[in-house]
C-alpha cells in the first residue's frame, strides 16, 4: 500500500484510499492466511487509532484472526476493550501474530480456537470468555462459511450443513448462552452481508444464511431490549479477506473483486472497524435492530 493514504482521519478521495483491482490470481487451500494476500489487507495494524471509547469492556469476536474480525479486534483493544477471539486451529498463525500486536501495545488477546459447528463448543466459549475476562459485554458473531459453486447441484450435503451450523447455529447457540450473562448496555453484533440483501447465483447457500442473519438481528433485539442489551448487525459488502482466495471467490473473480462497487475497489477490513466500535459503544445507546451496510455503495434496502 506504498504511497496511500490510509489514514482514517484525514480526508482522501476513497476511491483510490486502497487497491483497485486488477489483482493478481492467488488460491489457497481453506481457511486462507492474510500474509499469502497480494496485496497485504489493512486490518487497522498502522491506520486505526483508539481513543478509549471501549474502556473497561469485554468483547469475544468469533472469526477473530483474520479478515473483519481482525479489524473488530486491533480497533476494541486499542479503545480499551480486553479481547478475546475464536477461529479454526489451522489459523493459528494469524492469530500468533495478533495476540503479538495487541499485546505488545499493552492490550489484552485471549485466544480460544475450536469448531462452531460444535453446538457443545459454541457454548463453552462463552462461557469461559466471559470467566477469563471477568465478564461479556460485546459479542461480535462474525465467523462464516462461504464456498463459491455456480448450481444448486453443486453444493455437498456437507457443505450445506457447515455453511448453515457456522453461519446461523453458532449465532442462535451464542447468542442464547450470551443473554444469560450479559449486563444492561451490552451489545451484541451480527456480521451479516450485503448478499443478505441481494443474493448471488453462486453464493446461493451463503446468501441464504446471510438473510437469516439479518432476520435473527431484528427479532433478538426485540427481546434484548427487555434486558437492556442492544443487537445490532453490520452487513459488508466484498471486503479483501482471506475467505475470498481461499473459496468464497473462483480465481477469476478474484481478479476483479470489488470492481462491480460504485467505488470500483474492494473494502479493506479495518473500514468495518469504525461501525464495530460504534455499535459496541454507549453512542449507540439508542441504536438496536438495524443493520449497517458498509458497501462501497452498494445498496442494501
Amino acid at each position: 500500500m506504498t504511497n496511500r493514504n490510509t489514514s482514517l482521519t484525514t480526508m482522501t478521495d476513497p476511491r483510490s484510499q486502497y487497491p483497485q483491482p486488477p489483482f493478481d490470481k492467488q488460491p489457497q487451500d481453506k481457511p486462507g492466511f492474510t500474509d499469502k494476500m497480494d496485496p497485504r489487507p489493512d486490518h487497522g495494524e498502522e491506520s486505526y487509532v483508539g481513543s478509549g471509547r471501549l474502556q473497561g469492556r469485554k468483547a469475544l469476536i468469533t472469526g477473530g484472526d483474520s479478515g473483519i474480525g481482525r479489524a473488530a479486534a486491533i480497533a476494541y483493544a486499542r479503545e480499551g476493550a480486553a479481547v478475546t477471539i475464536n477461529y479454526l486451529g489451522e489459523e493459528e498463525t494469524d492469530a500468533q501474530t495478533l495476540k503479538q500486536l495487541i499485546e505488545g501495545e499493552g492490550g489484552t488477546l485471549n485466544l480460544m480456537p475450536g469448531d462452531l459447528r460444535d453446538k457443545g463448543f459454541c457454548r463453552a466459549l462463552v462461557k469461559e470468555a466471559e470467566q477469563v475476562m471477568g465478564g461479556l459485554d460485546i459479542l461480535v458473531i462474525n465467523a462464516a462459511k462461504q464456498v463459491m459453486q455456480e448450481s444448486i447441484q453443486d453444493i455437498s450435503d456437507e457443505q450445506f450443513d457447515d455453511t448453515v451450523k457456522t453461519n446461523i447455529y453458532a449465532m442462535f447457540y451464542m447468542s442464547q448462552e450470551a443473554m444469560k450473562r450479559m449486563p444492561a448496555g451490552a451489545s451484541i453484533i451480527n456480521v451479516t452481508s450485503v448478499l443478505g440483501y441481494e443474493p448471488v447465483p453462486g453464493l446461493l447457500d451463503y446468501s441464504m444464511t446471510k438473510f437469516a442473519i439479518r432476520g435473527f438481528t431484528q427479532g433478538l433485539a426485540k427481546q434484548a431490549a427487555e434486558k437492556g442489551i442492544r443487537v445490532n448487525g453490520i452487513a459488508p459488502g466484498p471486503f479483501w479477506t482471506p475467505l475470498q482466495p481461499s473459496g468464497g471467490q473462483d480465481q477469476e473473480s478474484i481478479k476483479e473483486f470489488g470492481k462491480q462497487t460504485p467505488f470500483g475497489r474492494p473494502g479493506q477490513p479495518v473500514e468495518c472497524a469504525p461501525a464495530f466500535v460504534l455499535l459496541a459503544s454507549q453512542e449507540a445507546s439508542y441504536m438496536t435492530g438495524e443493520t449497517i451496510g458498509i458497501t462501497g455503495g452498494m445498496i442494501t434496502s
